[in-house]
């Protein structure tokens, strides 16, 4: 079955978002409910062609962040900033999206196990035995939890002192004219 082309919603200078698919302006709600129903879909600014997907998406989360529980607290955010034109950027983009795949991962695992405990049910009685089970378990899965972002914290610091470690054995090795590579003779010369 051929892939299908991704939704087109086209953001107009007047800040409206029209969907082609439905032919109708959309709200952030809106697009909020095509993510949650897995729908593939790009923003692109009607004006320029950019696409501004990524744009949309971080304006639904801080929607999301300001209008309940906060998922990112504010060390979190001071720390991701701090990342932005650090060497480890990327690293730490890659590391996050792995680690939000994992938990995912764990999650549906969870799920198809109760399912097979409980049967089939619905939706509405999964997301509350969900609940109920976070609210049971919820401190051994906040040690669990932590536990595991101490580990993925452990995992990146060596990540960064490997690759310090890396870039110095570089640097050292290549001999560069008058610059710390040379070293003087007993006497003074070079």
């Amino acid at each position: 079955m051929p892939e299908q082309q991704p939704r087109l919603i086209k953001k107009y200078p007047n800040r409206r978002l029209y969907d082609t698919k439905t032919s109708a302006y959309i709200t952030l709600s809106d697009v909020k409910d095509l993510v949650l129903a897995r729908e593939h879909f790009n923003v692109l600014d009607a004006k320029t062609s950019e696409d501004i997907t990524r744009s949309i998406l971080l304006q639904i989360i801080l929607e999301e962040e300001a209008a309940g529980i906060p998922l990112f607290t504010t060390e979190l955010l001071a720390q991701m900033i701090r990342f932005y034109g650090h060497a480890m950027q990327g690293m730490l983009g890659k590391y996050l999206e792995t680690n939000i795949k994992s938990f995912i991962e764990f999650q549906k695992k969870l799920q198809e196990q109760s399912q097979s405990l409980y049967g089939e049910s619905s939706s509405q009685m999964q997301s509350d035995m969900w609940s109920q089970f976070m609210n049971f378990q919820g401190p051994a899965m906040q040690t669990m939890m932590a536990t595991y972002m101490e580990q993925s914290r452990k995992m990146l610091h060596q990540m960064q002192d490997q690759l310090k470690t890396q870039t110095r054995t570089l640097f050292t090795s290549i001999q560069i004219p008058g610059f710390g590579g040379d070293k003087p003779t007993k006497d003074g010369d070079q």
